[in-house]
C-alpha cells in the first residue's frame, strides 16, 4: 500500500498545505487517497476530507491503543490507492519532553509509514541544513523520506537552500513550495477555520494541484510505500443485529468537531445518524431516540443559535421526554442557559442545562485527559476508563448544583477534578472523547436509547 506520513519541524510550519497540496494533485491523478490526521485535531480532517473526497480519520497513540490505530487505518483505506497521514505540532513532538509517546513519530514507527519533513524556509538560508541533519540524527530509528521547503522566497532561494542541505544531509529533496497567500486557510483562536466555513471551491483544488504538480516531485513521492499489511484483522467490523435507533447529530457551521470513528461505532452498534442543525432547522428531526451535540464555534453563530427559539423548543421537548443527550464542549455550551461573547453580549441559549457561560481571552484547558466514570451514567458504567482531550476558551461563570459523573485527570498538569456533568437524561461535558478509547461507551449509549425506545413502545 502506498503511504506516508507528512510531519513537520514544528507547528505553524504550513504542513496542512503541503498535506493538502498533494491530496489534490493526487486526487487530479485520478488516484483514491485515504487521508488521516495525527493527534486529536478536527479542523484539519474536515479540510482533508474536502480536498480528498474521502471522510479524514484521526491515529493517535496517546488515546487510543496500538491495535485500534492499526485498525481504524486498515479499515478506512480498504479500497485506496494511497494513504497520506499529516502529522500533528512538530515530528517527535507528543505527550511530554521526555518520550514519543502521541507523537508523529511514534505514529510513524507503528504503522511503517515513510516520514517527508516539511520545514518553514521562510527566514532561512544555509542554517536550514543544520535543522535537517538535526531531525535526521535525533532519532535513527526513524529514517526520513524526505524534506518539503515551504515559504520558498524564489528559484535562487531555493538553490541555495537545496546545496545547503545537499552538501550535509541524507535526506532528498522531494520539492518546494513558493509563498502562496491564495492557498493558505484562515485561522482562528481553535486553530484553522472549519471546512464548513471555509467553502473550498473546485477552482481552488485544482489551485492546490496545480501548485503540487509543478513544484513537488510527486512521481518520487509517489513510490513511498506503508509497511503495514493492508489487511484487516477481520474482514469487517461486525455490525449488531438489534433494532436500530436514530441518533440526532448536530452538524453545521457551528457544530462540526466529531471523530468519524465515534459516528462509526454508534453506527456499528445499531444507530441511525441523522443530520441537523441547530442554526437552520425549526426543530429537530421526526422520531429520534437519542441526540449527540459536539463541538465547534457555537461562539460565532451565537445570535443565529439565540434567535433560533422553535429549535430551543423542540430541544427542551426533546429533554422532557427523557430520551438521552450527550453534549461535548460547545454542545454543552448550546445546552446552556446563556453564553455571553467576548464583546460582553449575553445571547439566549437553549436553556436545558443550569449553566452560565462566558467565552474567554485565554485557553482555559488545554490537552490530554483521562476519564473515569465515578457513576454509572449514559456512556457506561462505573469504573469504566476512556481517553480524550480538552481544548476550550469559556467557563461557566455561575456555580449551579448538578451532579458529576467524571473524574478527569489532565496529562499536562496533572490536576484532577471532578467533571461530566449530569441532568436528568443529559450528560454533558468540556472533554471531546475517543469512544475507540474505550468502545464499550458507544455501545453503552446506544444500547441505552434501545431500551428506553422498547420501554415506550410497550403498551400501556
Amino acid at each position: 500500500m502506498k503511504g506516508l506520513l507528512i510531519a513537520g519541524t514544528a507547528s505553524g510550519v504550513g504542513k496542512t498545505t503541503v498535506t493538502l497540496a498533494i491530496l489534490a494533485a493526487m486526487r487530479r491523478r485520478g488516484l483514491i487517497v485515504q487521508p488521516f490526521k495525527g493527534g486529536p485535531d478536527f479542523l484539519d480532517t474536515g479540510h482533508l476530507s474536502r480536498i480528498s473526497g474521502r471522510t479524514a480519520r484521526n491515529l493517535d497513540t496517546w488515546m487510543l491503543s496500538a491495535e485500534a490505530n492499526k485498525d481504524v487505518l486498515r479499515h478506512a483505506s480498504q479500497d485506496a490507492d494511497v494513504v497520506v497521514v499529516e502529522g500533528m505540532m512538530g515530528l517527535f513532538d507528543g505527550k511530554d519532553g521526555a518520550t514519543e509517546t502521541g507523537s508523529s513519530a511514534e505514529i510513524a514507527k507503528l504503522l511503517q509509514l515513510p516520514v517527508v519533513l516539511v520545514l518553514d524556509a521562510s527566514k532561512s538560508a544555509r542554517s536550514i541544513a543544520a535543522v535537517v541533519l538535526g531531525f535526521e540524527r535525533f532519532d535513527p530509528a526513524l529514517p526520513l523520506a524526505g524534506v518539503i521547503l515551504n515559504r520558498v522566497a524564489s528559484e535562487c532561494h531555493f538553490k541555495m537552500l537545496e546545496t545547503a542541505i545537499l552538501s550535509a544531509c541524507k535526506a532528498p529533496i522531494l520539492g518546494w513550495l513558493p509563498r502562496e497567500p491564495g492557498i493558505s486557510i484562515p485561522e482562528r483562536h481553535l486553530g484553522l477555520r472549519t471546512a464548513e466555513e471555509s467553502d473550498v471551491t473546485d477552482k481552488q483544488i485544482d489551485a492546490l494541484a496545480a501548485i503540487a504538480e509543478k513544484h513537488l516531485a510527486l512521481d518520487q513521492i509517489l513510490t513511498l510505500e506503508c509497511g503495514l499489511s493492508s489487511e484487516p484483522a477481520v474482514a469487517q467490523w461486525p455490525r449488531t443485529e438489534a433494532a436500530s435507533v436514530r441518533v440526532g447529530v448536530a452538524r453545521d457551521r457551528a457544530f462540526s468537531f466529531y471523530y468519524e470513528d465515534n459516528l462509526d461505532l454508534l453506527r456499528q452498534h445499531g444507530a441511525e445518524i441523522v443530520p441537523f442543525s441547530p442554526i437552520l432547522d425549526a426543530s429537530l428531526p421526526a422520531d429520534l431516540d437519542a441526540l449527540y451535540l459536539g463541538g465547534g464555534y457555537p461562539e460565532l453563530y451565537a445570535q443565529q443559535l439565540s434567535s433560533n427559539l422553535s429549535m430551543h423548543t423542540s430541544i427542551q421537548n426533546f429533554v422532557a421526554s427523557r430520551r438521552p443527550m450527550y453534549a461535548e464542549c460547545g454542545g454543552m455550551i448550546y445546552l446552556s442557559q446563556q453564553l455571553t461573547t467576548t464583546d460582553g453580549k449575553a445571547h439566549t441559549m437553549a436553556g436545558v442545562l443550569p449553566f452560565d457561560m462566558k467565552m474567554t481571552s485565554n485557553l482555559v484547558q488545554f490537552g490530554y485527559t483521562t476519564v473515569e466514570l465515578m457513576k454509572d451514567c449514559l456512556l457506561g458504567t462505573r469504573g469504566t476508563v476512556v481517553r480524550g482531550h480538552s481544548f476550550h476558551y469559556s467557563r461557566i461563570t455561575n456555580n449551579p448544583t448538578i451532579e458529576t459523573n467524571y473524574r478527569i485527570q489532565y496529562s499536562l498538569s496533572g490536576r484532577q477534578e471532578d467533571e461530566g456533568y449530569g441532568s436528568g437524561n443529559i450528560l454533558a461535558s468540556y472533554i471531546h472523547l475517543h469512544f475507540r478509547a474505550a468502545p464499550t461507551i458507544a455501545q453503552h449509549f446506544v444500547e441505552t436509547a434501545r431500551s428506553i425506545k422498547a420501554k415506550e413502545m410497550m403498551p400501556a
